[in-house]
């Protein structure tokens, strides 16, 4: 089949999973924008379809095959590009769907738009590659995240942990890190696009810098984006419980720019489950890496990732990870049920749990998550936060809404209007339907 070429092509994009695939869709944007192509609603008709998948779990998997069949009845004559985890870890079965004309790597996604301006000549085509021979980051160019007040910017990539449950080493390939030089020109970026906030993504963020030369760190990178940049608020996007260290910690007392927020995974309240899991610590290192957290780092807030059904995990199991966590002082819970990945070791390990029993487990935490989330945000109220206000306004009132420094999504008592990406001070006054209102009383 000869595919005519186009030199202004409609492309609907959709991104699943993380918010470094988000990073990565967000590059691809800016370089279709660049290229001259109109960016068009992922459900309207188009020219092509780019379809950024995840393959964390087999839900992630039937999602993208879902979006593929979309795209297709949209409009079965147009291009649909398969890229992402999924593309990078199953190329030779997405290809067999009907109507995937490319599927490409992880590797290759900077590749996409030079693949839409030059298509090839065969009706289907893979574009991909070893990922564990990438041992550079791959830079792309500058891409503002449109309609957002907060700039999420991809510094590292991959992984070395392979978790015996996780695929992500097998899709993401080893850790590598944005050369630092190329970091603060990246904050500069967003900055001059006047963002207020930056989010510092990555696949195993505290391994940053591990592998550049000369070598760096997480932590002495933090002190010089926090140091030159005083009006800028950053935040961590993810880190590993044995990764916080007594210098992570510190900053955040000597940089209030720092945001008081770090999501910690945690997977499991019991050791047994952990070694299974080859997961690095147990359970005592964790909750005194939590507990030393809290006491020192003002109004923190801690947001736990926990994997309900991993195989071996009975009711002593489950009952020592929920008993774990009721005591721990932490903000709010990301509940995920165990997901099995093909060329994973978990695969192997037995007795099985049931979806039931998950189902059932899953609900129970995401129970007390909703009672963690209340009891911390209650602690603010009386007292004032930094708020960032966003760009949309709340739906049902109209009036502005943002996240405080610590994470806490909070509405306020007037329209968004000249408030928007500016940081106001709000005095809380109540929690209703998970959020908190309050007045503004600085702008």
């Amino acid at each position: 089949m000869k595919i005519m070429k186009k030199t202004n092509i409609t492309v609907g994009l959709t991104t699943l999973g993380c918010k470094v695939n988000q990073c990565d869709s967000a590059s691809i944007s800016g370089e279709l924008q660049s290229a001259g192509h109109t960016l068009v609603p992922f459900n309207s008709v188009a020219d092509a379809y780019i379809i950024n998948t995840c393959t964390v779990t087999s839900f992630a998997d039937f999602q993208a095959r879902q979006l593929i069949r979309r795209a297709k009845r949209a409009n079965p004559l147009a291009r649909i590009i398969v890229t992402g985890c999924y593309a990078q870890t199953q190329a030779q079965m997405l290809t067999a769907i009907d109507g995937v004309t490319t599927v490409v790597g992880n590797n290759n996604k900077h590749r996409i738009v030079e693949m839409l301006n030059h298509p090839a000549q065969n009706s289907r085509q893979i574009i991909s590659s070893d990922i564990f021979l990438q041992k550079q980051f791959i830079s792309t160019p500058f891409s503002p995240w449109t309609g957002r007040t907060r700039a999420f910017f991809k510094i590292q990539d991959g992984c070395d942990a392979f978790c015996s449950y996780c695929i992500v080493p097998f899709a993401r390939g080893t850790s590598r890190s944005l050369p630092f030089r190329d970091v603060g020109q990246g904050v500069k970026n967003f900055i001059s696009q006047n963002y207020r906030e930056i989010v510092l993504t990555g696949i195993h963020l505290g391994h940053y810098g591990h592998d550049l030369q000369p070598e760096t760190d997480l932590v002495r990178m933090l002190e010089c984006l926090l140091s030159q940049n005083p009006g800028t608020r950053f935040r961590l996007s993810s880190i590993e419980p044995n990764e916080i260290s007594e210098d992570l910690i510190c900053l955040f007392n000597r940089h209030p720019n720092l945001c008081p927020h770090l999501h910690i995974p945690l997977q499991s309240g019991d050791d047994s489950i952990l070694k299974l899991m080859k997961r690095n610590y147990d359970v005592a290192f964790y909750r005194n890496r939590v507990e030393k957290v809290v006491q020192a780092i003002k109004d923190i807030a801690i947001g736990i990732d926990v994997m309900v059904g991993f195989p071996g995990e009975g009711e002593k199991e489950f009952g020592n990870t929920l008993k774990l966590l009721e005591g721990l002082p932490v903000s709010y819970l990301h509940v995920f049920p165990y997901s099995e990945r093909p060329g994973t070791a978990a695969r192997d390990i037995q007795p099985k749990v049931p979806e039931k029993v998950k189902k059932e487990r899953a609900a129970i935490l995401r129970d007390l998550g909703v009672k963690k989330r209340e009891t911390f945000s209650k602690r603010f109220i009386g007292k004032t936060l930094p708020v960032l206000v966003e760009q949309s306004p709340e739906k049902k009132t109209g009036l502005g809404k943002g996240f405080s420094h610590n994470y806490l999504p909070v509405i306020l008592d007037k329209p968004h209007g000249t408030l928007v990406n500016t940081i106001v001070t709000v005095e809380i006054e109540q929690y209703r339907e998970g959020r908190l209102t309050g007045r503004i009383v600085h702008e």
